[in-house]
């Protein structure tokens, strides 16, 4: 074995230029899918990433009018939600987690000394931070059941209207003053990628009891309910309960969509998983053309080989050896070659890849990531690419006649 080895790194060291340009050929391809695939799940991640700032297998009911008659009403006739309806939903839906309520307004000026602006005031309940991803900065903490019941003046200022009206200074303890009633600051948002919202980004909001809110803002409707689904595979059939509940409630058809509106965000998972889905295979697609090029390269090498060692196949099938080992060792030759290609392609993909997350493009596209995933779709193609490059010379030499070979 040790024998032919040689020969083969011989051959190679004899045609460096031939040998040069096929090892390219594998060397390029072998970037192009890392780095293709890497980016595509980077794109994917930071999406989805992006997209859970608005809360993970969360929906949002907005309150409507009906479209269709039902009960002797007409149409046109507003549905205004209530603070019983997340209530009724938690009781009535085995599917929902949980459910809460949302009162908002953007139009009471928040000050603190010189400082002042109109952030988004939210009226909201204890575990309204869980269903939407809000996390407080250290030092601080998140509304608690006490500061509901007894309606206190506490609030959690996004981080970026901290920065608005603190600036640099620790807002913890701090007093705002809402219109004319003052609030004690308790905790800053943690900051968070959202690329998505409804009426003001978390960053910009004030967030405070929902009691409190009713008191300072009485006969205000509930803007929107949330709920949280156990099993986002379900998501489709409780909307289905939840307009059944609440027409039920409120009394309009459970199919008139125009009453209610549910933005789900586990369709938009659901439509961005079969996204990014075909947006790889794409990629894998193209990075496999590329590769098919440099595989024809190796083909043809190894085509080459075949021909000037066609002596040497006739002494060994002559000196008892079958086709199968001959056929296994052009065979492996091949896979030595798109190996070593594969090998110097995946350090140079990784350095790229690298290269790349120095860019200040991470928040729009992701950081490229090179998961066990991406590493073994390029492994699994690098071997169907090599092998179907090493089989036609491979069953060419092993079909070689004895005599003839000795002839050559």
């Amino acid at each position: 074995m040790l024998t032919w080895i040689n020969e083969f790194l011989q051959d190679m060291r004899a045609q460096k230029l031939r040998t040069t340009l096929t090892l390219f050929g594998i060397i390029w391809g072998t970037i192009a899918i890392v780095v293709l695939l890497a980016v595509g799940e980077g794109f994917k991640n930071q999406t989805v990433k992006n997209m859970h700032g608005m809360g993970t297998k969360v929906a949002v009911i907005f309150g409507g009018a009906t479209t269709k008659p039902f009960g002797g009403f007409g149409i046109g006739r507003g549905i205004p939600l209530e603070e019983l309806d997340a209530g009724l939903m938690e009781q009535r839906i085995q599917g929902i987690d949980e459910a809460t309520i949302e009162y908002s307004s953007d139009y009471l000026i928040t000050s603190y000394r010189n400082n002042a602006m109109t952030p988004g005031l939210t009226g909201v309940e204890v575990p309204y931070s869980d269903l939407r991803n809000i996390y407080i900065q250290a030092g601080g903490r998140w509304l608690n059941q006490l500061d509901v019941e007894k309606q206190r003046r506490v609030a959690v200022i996004g981080n970026k209207a901290k920065e608005t009206l603190f600036g640099q200074e620790d807002a913890i303890g701090k007093t705002v003053f809402v219109g004319n009633a003052p609030f004690v600051i308790v905790g800053v948002m943690q900051e968070k990628t959202q690329n998505s919202n409804y009426g003001t980004w978390d960053a910009d909001r004030l967030f405070i009891p929902y009691t409190t809110y009713k008191s300072m803002l009485p006969g205000q409707r509930v803007n929107v309910l949330l709920y949280r689904v156990k099993d986002p595979t379900q998501s489709e059939d409780i909307r289905k309960e939840v307009r059944q509940v609440l027409g039920n409630h409120h009394r309009f058809d459970p199919a008139d969509e125009g009453a209610i509106f549910i933005w789900d965000t586990v369709e938009a998972d659901k439509f961005f998983f079969y996204f990014f889905l075909g947006l790889n295979i794409f990629f894998g697609v193209l990075g496999m053309f590329t590769l098919a090029v440099g595989g024809i390269g190796v083909a043809n090498i190894m085509f080459i080989v075949v021909q000037e060692r066609v002596k040497e196949i006739g002494i060994r099938r002559a000196m008892g050896a079958t086709r199968t080992s001959i056929m296994v060792q052009f065979l492996i030759e091949t896979l030595f070659i798109v190996g070593m290609g594969a090998l110097i392609g995946f350090g140079a993909g990784i350095l790229l890849l690298k290269a790349v997350t120095l860019l200040p493009i991470q928040d729009a596209v992701g950081t490229p990531s090179l998961s066990l995933e991406v590493a073994l779709i390029t492994v699994s193609i690098l071997m169907i690419i090599g092998l179907v490059a090493g089989m036609m010379p491979a069953r060419k030499a092993a079909g070689l006649d004895v005599v003839e070979c000795l002839r050559t």
